[in-house]
């Protein structure tokens, strides 16, 4: 065994342009940024919560951190975020351990990859 293969977790992730648009419609350029720099600041803050409660064996209220991810990344347009985080809501439901750890390290794959997506977004279109 000369060789090492190293396999490297990417997670593609999809946010709603329509969503930000429309955001950026009803709220105008200030507010909108405003809502999005709000909610990414949240995100990345639940995100790491949910993490804290799964190491402190906190289900219920690692559920509540978690659909509390898919709220606020639904109103962002973070598509792929949210459905990862009704995804590990599901798991905690199901009381499967094995899945939820898989799943939450997703979550937080899929959160990092999102949040970085949204600051790119955002920087192009200024």
């Amino acid at each position: 065994m000369d060789q090492i293969l190293v396999l490297t977790q990417e997670e593609p992730v999809r946010l709603d342009a329509d969503r930000l648009r429309d955001l950026y419609m009803r709220l105008g350029d200030v507010g909108a940024e405003d809502v999005v720099c709000r909610a990414m600041e949240e995100i990345a803050v639940r995100l790491s919560h949910t993490e804290r409660l799964y190491r402190q064996d906190r289900m219920v209220d690692m559920r509540k951190s978690a659909r509390s991810l898919v709220a606020i990344s639904e109103q962002v347009g973070m598509r792929a975020l949210c459905a990862v985080a009704e995804d590990v809501t599901g798991c905690i439901d199901a009381g499967d351990q094995v899945a939820l750890a898989a799943t939450l390290s997703r979550l937080l794959r899929v959160g990092e990859r999102s949040l970085t997506a949204i600051w790119d977004l955002q920087d192009a279109t200024l």
